[in-house]
């Protein structure tokens, strides 16, 4: 899962006709981001200037926001047994459902996950699998 942790302020307003004067904020996000812990939105303390002058809020921000993540491939690869730099290719996969896993895959998103994880790594059992390929991960390693 992604996560964003955002903290900062609201620290002033200045250049208004106006006294009394706070500031109502929002934070407005896509629909694949949800608060862990915080608020999206809130108001400051009033503060009371002379017209035209700096109005002072130091109203803090603190919030901690998570996107939902979609599996879209497994793999893994051994790491060479000789020092140096390597260049690694890993060749990722899923696993593939009936007719209808199908269909829901492409019109919901989401995908199959395995229940023992270990499957990815071990032979045992992996050839059962019914899966579809999915893509490559380049990945580059120092053995020293």
């Amino acid at each position: 899962m992604a996560e964003l942790h955002a903290i900062g302020q609201i620290v002033s307003g200045s250049g208004y006709q106006h006294s009394a004067l706070f500031c109502r904020w929002g934070i407005h996000t896509g629909g694949a981001w949800k608060v862990l812990a915080g608020s999206k939105e809130g108001q400051t303390q009033v503060d009371d200037p002379e017209i035209g002058k700096v109005a002072y809020f130091s109203h803090p921000i603190d919030i901690h926001f998570a996107t939902r993540n979609e599996l879209v491939g497994y793999g893994f690869t051994h790491l060479p047994s000789s020092p140096g730099l390597h260049n690694l290719s890993i060749l990722t996969w899923r696993p593939t459902g009936g007719v209808v896993d199908t269909i829901s895959h492409h019109f919901l998103g989401g995908s199959h996950q395995l229940k023992a994880p270990e499957l990815i790594f071990s032979g045992s059992d992996r050839h059962r699998l019914t899966t579809v390929a999915t893509g490559k991960i380049e990945v580059r390693v120092g053995l020293f």
